[in-house]
This record gives structure tokens, sequence and C-alpha cells, in this order.
């Protein structure tokens, strides 16, 4: 996956909370047998039902942040919402909170989730609403710069932040330590394990 530093972009107001996965990703986009093609139907449903759905407006356009309310990503575990936010073209989804299970999937494809205090949120979401509010993203430094110069302090899994800043998926941080772990197997008694051992 792409290595997150710091990134800057203009914000999506999306004022809603408990945003679940099928909000995200309608359960019939599901049959894709590839990791392809999911970003279009990001918010499908809202975005039929409602003209003015924030997203279908035309000043949100190239905009690669989201800005959204508590528990962002709950609901059920599929990963193809992440897949569906990163491929729409989302970098950073900024919430008071998000789902334990959609937070650690976004971590793992990329997608930078950044939770600040509710008051500060609020604050983004109506200032947002202009379609020209851009925000910074700083994740050496674990904060986010408004556009008034204001920092605000985020914390962040420091497992997640190396992976992130290094551009690691899971494989690829198990790969980075080959020579590691090829010296270990090398200094292991493969007949240490043997299955007639004690007989």
């Amino acid at each position: 996956m792409d290595k997150f530093t710091k990134f800057t972009s203009r914000a999506v107001s999306l004022p809603l909370n408990d945003v679940d996965t099928d909000m995200i990703l309608p359960a019939e986009y599901l049959k894709n047998v590839s990791r392809t093609g999911f970003g279009e139907n990001l918010f499908q449903a809202l975005r039929t039902d409602d003209p003015d759905f924030p997203l279908n407006l035309e000043k949100y356009k190239g905009a690669e942040v989201l800005v959204a309310g508590n528990n962002f990503g709950c609901g059920s575990s599929r990963e193809h919402a992440v897949w569906a936010v990163v491929q729409a073209g989302f970098r950073v989804i900024i919430a008071k909170s998000f789902a334990d299970i959609f937070y650690n999937n976004g971590a793992k494809n990329g997608l930078m989730l950044v939770t600040l205090s509710a008051p500060i949120v609020d604050k983004m979401l109506l200032d947002a609403e202009s379609g020209d509010y851009e925000v910074s993203v700083d994740l050496e430094s674990q904060t986010v710069t408004l556009p008034s110069g204001e920092k605000e302090s985020f914390d962040f899994d420091p497992f997640r932040r190396h992976c992130m800043l290094g551009g690691l998926d899971d494989i690829d941080y198990i790969n980075s330590h080959k020579a590691e772990i090829d010296a270990f197997r090398q200094t292991t008694n493969p007949t240490r394990f043997s299955s007639t051992e004690g007989l």
C-alpha cells in the first residue's frame, strides 16, 4: 500500500452518526471476485435516495478527506467497505469515533482514520459545508492542521503508525523481518519438534 506521511485536501462534511458498513457499501455490491470496482458504489443507496447527499454535490468534487460523527464504520466486518472508501478517492476520515473492526481494516488498507474530540469535529462538520475547507493530516507528528492554522493532536496505534508510514500491509511487515526470521529458523533444531519425541 502507499505510504502515508502528510496529506492535505478539502473535506466533505458528512454529519451522520452510526454510519454502518451497509450504508457505506450496500450488500448487493459485494459480488465482485476481485478487490476492484467498489468505489463507484460508495454510499450508493444514500446517494440515490437523496440528491443533496454530500457526495452528490459538485462543491465536494475532488475532496479526499471525509468528516463524520460518532461510531463510523459500525455493523458487519466487511473489509469491502474500506475498499469502497479508498477506491472512491478518500485518503482520510476524521470522526468522533470509529467501530473497532473498521478502524483496523482501515489501517491495513492505507486509509487514515483520525479521532478528534466531539467539539472539534462538530465545528469541522459545520465549516466544511462551505466546500473549500482544507485540512492537513500529519501522521509523523500526529496532528491535524485546520484552515485557521490551529493544530489538533490525535492518538494512533504505534504499530499501525509504523506500518502506514512505511507503506506496509501485514504481509509486507512480516517480509520486512525476513532476515531475522531466517536467522531464527537456522538456529532452531529441526529435531526438537519431532513427532516421535518421548516415545
